[in-house]
């Protein structure tokens, strides 16, 4: 039996018709994303203060590189 992911899709994967193929990927997906919604690490999410702050900053940026006075044609 196939030990690594390597080893199973070389021995049972690649042998699959690409519809097969691509009903196990969903399979596989869908399985993943289920599993792994309550341990989602939220740290990396964005809030609305660091939306907020990265709004700012761009709009600071860009009104550094074009100034009112200065044509932009």
């Amino acid at each position: 039996m196939a030990t690594t992911a390597q080893e199973a899709f070389t021995e049972i994967v690649h042998n699959l018709l690409p519809g097969e193929r691509l009903r196990l990927a969903a399979l596989i997906l869908q399985d993943l994303t289920q599993s792994q919604l309550s341990s989602l690490d939220s740290s990396d999410t964005w809030n609305e203060q660091d939306q907020s702050d990265l709004t700012t900053l761009s709009l600071q940026y860009a009104a550094e590189l074009y100034p009112e006075d200065k044509e932009l044609v």
